[in-house]
């Protein structure tokens, strides 16, 4: 029954439902601790670890913030968007109340639309910077898998790119954001852009150092399809597209998704790196704003920060773990 059970269920609540059904309580509750139990012991490890070491350091903005700090402006955050959208909210009210006065008196005249230029709240920061990561990940993967894919079938082009990769997959964001910017404020000059000059600067530099995992991961992963898979494509005489959509992608998916983990959190990494140098909208020049404003409360916040972002990363990476889990062929296999 459990056999049928792990078909049919997913294995991340398949212990749970059979605690419920009162299938081996003593095993399901011991998966049950390790699955719930020992993340939260650890939680709790932790939170009074920090709490007692920040206790105990004093910087020149004060003491450094504990737990109950850091939630304190976390609320104080939400409650500063909630502000800003209500000003954000009332603003548009006026003007359409001042369109639709003009448009009575004057019906030929025409409304000029003006947007609300309140200063973005910690929230804004996070979805422009998710915006930005996710923009540059894709397509530095749309780039990144069909050449893995052509270098890994071919040995002359392995032979060329491997040294080129090898060149630049060690290259800091520090060293590329210079160039982007420079080259983006030279080559994208319009009167009406599609895009704000910040962030293509950040996406591109996004894109130039995350190409790497997801490529070589590829490679690889086209590398290690299994010869007798090769045999039999040979055997029926596949043609190259025929050969790569249903020989290769299939067998290379668990790589390909390796270095797409790796790849977005390279991403993400980034683009904090490069939001806070080049001080582009997102939570890399909140926490340099935060670290240049210098009040009591700028540690904390900070914090916060610094929380959210790994909080994120977390939750990217679980992300492309689920569609790597919905993707791949083999079901049972461990992936973390």
């Amino acid at each position: 029954m459990n056999t049928n059970l792990s078909l049919k269920t997913p294995r991340a609540i398949a212990p749970f439902v059979n605690l419920a059904r009162g299938e081996s309580p003593r095993a399901q509750l011991d998966v049950l601790f390790r699955t719930v139990g020992l993340p939260v012991i650890g939680l709790m490890v932790f939170l009074m670890l920090w709490s007692g070491v920040a206790g105990k350091i004093d910087t020149s903005l004060g003491q450094f913030p504990g737990p109950a700090q850091v939630w304190n402006q976390a609320e104080a955050l939400y409650v500063e968007h909630v502000a800003e959208r209500e000003k954000a909210e009332a603003f548009y009210e006026r003007q359409d109340d001042r369109i639709a006065e003009r448009l009575a008196n004057d019906p030929g005249y025409e409304p000029r639309i003006h947007d609300y230029t309140g200063k973005a709240t910690f929230f804004d920061q996070v979805i422009t910077s998710l915006i930005t990561v996710l923009s540059g990940f894709l397509i530095a993967s749309i780039i990144a898998i069909p050449l893995g894919i052509i270098t890994g079938l071919s040995r002359n082009l392995y032979a060329a790119f491997n040294p080129l990769v090898q060149i630049f997959k060690p290259v800091s964001p520090l060293a590329w954001l210079p160039l982007v910017t420079i080259v983006v404020s030279a080559v994208y000059v319009t009167d009406d852009p599609m895009f704000d000059k910040s962030f293509l600067t950040s996406m591109i530099t996004v894109v130039l150092c995350s190409l790497w995992p997801t490529m070589i991961n590829t490679t690889v992963g086209v590398n290690t399809v299994s010869r007798d898979l090769l045999n039999v494509s040979q055997v029926l005489r596949l043609g190259w597209l025929t050969h790569v959509v249903k020989i290769v992608l299939p067998s290379s998916i668990p790589m390909i998704f390796t270095g797409l983990r790796l790849s977005l959190g390279i991403a993400w990494m980034v683009l904090i790196a490069a939001e806070m140098l080049a001080q582009s909208p997102g939570l890399g020049k909140f926490v340099w704003d935060e670290f240049q404003n210098g009040s009591s409360d700028s540690l904390a916040r900070i914090m916060v920060a610094v929380l959210v972002i790994g909080l994120i990363g977390f939750l990217l990476d679980r992300g492309m773990l689920a569609l790597q889990r919905a993707m791949s062929w083999d079901k049972t296999a461990i992936m973390r």
